[in-house]
């Protein structure tokens, strides 16, 4: 089981000259095998939230549970894939998909095969003796996925993966996403910045407020779940919802120009 229950969590972080409330009285379920993302202003608190939820930052106030159980520390089926992939550069494909593996003690042929199983399933078994170095944007994400599977992981926390890629390898990567969450069934909590990830890959979209973060909307978005749904205008519809929540948070203020823009 791997549903989420975050209960009035609240997390500072100490600043210089003055602490930094980064999430407070923030409240979320996620059930068994849902898929929800996560978006919201620069600074609101997403990331810290999956962070909070991968047992890496300590709660000042408030409850994580993760299928029931206190999160307090790092979780054995619970995966992190950042932004910049967490990928160790001097380690071949096959040594970065085994590392959480390792980490674990399994032994030297099981990792093996586990990691080319995982490496086969994302299509990059070819690549195996490679380093991340000699891979594309959308390879090294293909990467940090294989390591994922290769835990066996039933919740994904994802913290922007696919930012860094073309327009046309993220869309790639977010129909693979799509097809790991159909076969497998995990938990995804997905923090991104595009509405139209959000829309397309999240059965529930979170929208949290300015910092501190908590929750300012939830959109139930039952038409996820098809590549074919980025062509309805069901899609579009959510999209311009997420839009309006989101200028309503303050997303899209910024400092004005100085001087006359003619």
């Amino acid at each position: 089981m791997s549903s989420v229950e975050v209960r009035d969590l609240a997390v500072t972080y100490a600043g210089v000259g003055r602490d930094v409330r980064a999430l407070s009285a923030l409240t979320l379920e996620v059930a068994d095998g849902e898929p929800v993302a996560i978006i919201g202003p620069s600074g609101c608190g997403k990331s810290t939230l999956l962070l909070a939820l991968a047992g890496l930052v300590r709660a000042d106030e408030g409850e994580l549970l993760v299928g029931g159980e206190p999160v307090r520390a790092p979780r054995r089926r619970t995966a992190l894939i950042l932004q910049d992939f967490g990928l160790l550069p001097w380690k071949t494909v096959a040594h970065n998909a085994a590392l959480g593996l390792e980490v674990r003690g399994v032994a030297v042929g099981e990792r093996r095969r586990v990691v080319a199983e995982a490496l086969e399933r994302l299509g990059i078994a070819e690549f195996a003796d490679s380093y991340p170095g000699e891979l594309s944007g959308g390879m090294r994400q293909r990467l940090a996925l294989a390591r994922a599977l290769a835990l066996d992981a039933d919740l994904l926390l994802m913290d922007e993966p696919l930012s860094a890629l073309d327009a046309l390898t993220r869309e790639d990567l977010q129909n693979l996403l799509l097809q790991m969450w159909r076969q497998r069934g995990h938990t995804v909590l997905l923090v991104t910045h595009s509405i139209e990830e959000a829309v397309f890959l999240g059965r529930r979209v979170v929208v949290l407020s300015p910092r501190p973060g908590r929750v300012a909307a939830i959109v139930d978005n039952p038409g996820m779940g098809d590549e074919s749904f980025r062509n309805t205008p069901a899609f579009l519809e959510r999209c311009v919802k997420l839009r309006r929540l989101l200028a309503a948070e303050g997303a899209f203020a910024g400092p004005a120009l100085a001087g006359r823009v003619s």
